[in-house]
């Protein structure tokens, strides 16, 4: 896991995200409380231009997926897509790949 300072940090939604989210139906604080608990299950630091991370949530008890994209020194988390793991490539859990 790793540290948000959610009080300093700006979070924006893509608009692909924010459609994701409606079709999913995972409200923004869900999300955002994904962001704070921040279960990060992969870690795309060092392929990306930005840090990038795949972060776990729930809806209930229904597991969701955050793409993130941080931008440090504006202190800004752009919230790439939100989506259900696909039950054929993720285990039920939806932290760990078939």
């Amino acid at each position: 896991m790793y540290n948000l300072f959610m009080d300093e940090l700006k979070i924006l939604f893509r608009a692909h995200a924010v459609q994701r989210m409606f079709e999913r139906e995972i409200s923004p604080a869900k999300v955002r409380k994904a962001l704070e608990v921040a279960d990060v299950i992969e870690d795309y630091s060092s392929e990306m231009p930005e840090p990038s991370r795949l972060i776990l949530g729930f809806q209930g008890k229904r597991p969701f997926h955050v793409v993130t994209s941080e931008n440090p020194e504006i202190e800004t988390i752009t919230v790439v897509t939100v989506y259900i793991p696909d039950p054929n490539k993720w285990k039920k859990d939806g932290r760990s790949r078939r």
